[in-house]
């Protein structure tokens, strides 16, 4: 059995503390519209952190250090904002392509998508002409894309930001989905809908988790079916903090799928009891 050795915290904690002091003074909107050199190459190093191997001593080490919450406070905000960034620039060269489907199949984390589609579609039983639910949408909607035209699903997506959903809208429709993917604007509180879905899938980044699930135990008939992603490997347990909540009652775990390269999402499978 491969043993993760032991690391020494001390220099971790404290690059992770200079990089927290660092991309604590922009604001979202300059995060966002931003062109540094230097936050991109921030961006990278926190990947290449998150990829660490890191035993359990080692994690607890890092969860308790003394300023521990501020500390993922701030670099959970910044992963997002840039994350984000990097999925509008993506949505607006689709927008910009003559060939848009060939364009989104050369974007760096199109096979992640196309396997987790796979997971999600075989581990909720789907089949064609299901609907699809997915909170958190954001300005690319990749898990709908692909379900729905490698599964001939359909799909709404709820995003609660109004410009990243009428950016969404118009990847779908010069992806040529339209009929397929609806967008609503709106967020965990929108729900109930009208359409019974047949699974309902929560974004990594849609928070909070813990309000989100709340909400989704109070709304949604008995014997519906949700899925999240988490993270369980490595150091990218820590510095995603939404892999660190306690599901609320009203919810049944039935499957777990861990993540196989090039994927590092586990996929956990639910049914409202």
């Amino acid at each position: 059995m491969y043993n993760i050795p032991e690391i020494d915290t001390t220099p971790l904690i404290a690059e992770l503390q200079q990089i927290s002091s660092i991309v604590n003074e922009p604001g979202d909107e300059e995060i966002l519209e931003s062109s540094s050199e230097e936050l991109h190459t921030i961006f990278i190093r926190l990947d290449e952190l998150a990829a660490l191997d890191v035993d359990e001593k080692s994690t607890d080490a890092i969860l308790k250090c003394s300023n521990f919450d501020p500390l993922m406070n701030t670099i959970s905000r910044f992963r997002f904002l840039y994350n984000l960034k990097l999925e509008i620039e993506q949505a607006k060269s689709l927008l910009e392509s003559p060939d848009p489907w060939k364009t989104l199949r050369y974007f760096t984390f199109y096979p992640n998508y196309l396997q987790l589609a796979r997971t999600e579609y075989t581990g909720s039983g789907l089949k064609p002409g299901d609907y699809v639910l997915f909170l958190g949408s954001g300005p690319l909607p990749l898990s709908l894309i692909v379900l729905c035209h490698e599964y001939g699903l359909f799909g709404i997506g709820i995003e609660q930001d109004g410009k990243r959903a009428a950016l969404s809208r118009q990847v779908i429709s010069c992806l040529g989905l339209s009929e397929n993917i609806k967008i609503i604007e709106g967020n965990h509180f929108s729900l109930p809908l009208k359409t019974n879905c047949d699974l309902y899938m929560v974004a990594a980044q849609a928070e909070p988790k813990k309000e989100v699930f709340e909400q989704l135990a109070k709304v949604l008939p008995k014997g519906s079916k949700v899925s999240y992603r988490l993270y369980e490997k490595g150091l990218r347990r820590v510095l995603d903090g939404s892999s660190i909540f306690d599901l609320p009652s009203g919810f049944e775990e039935y499957l777990r799928v861990q993540p196989e390269p090039p994927v590092n999402n586990t996929v956990v499978f639910l049914k409202r009891n």
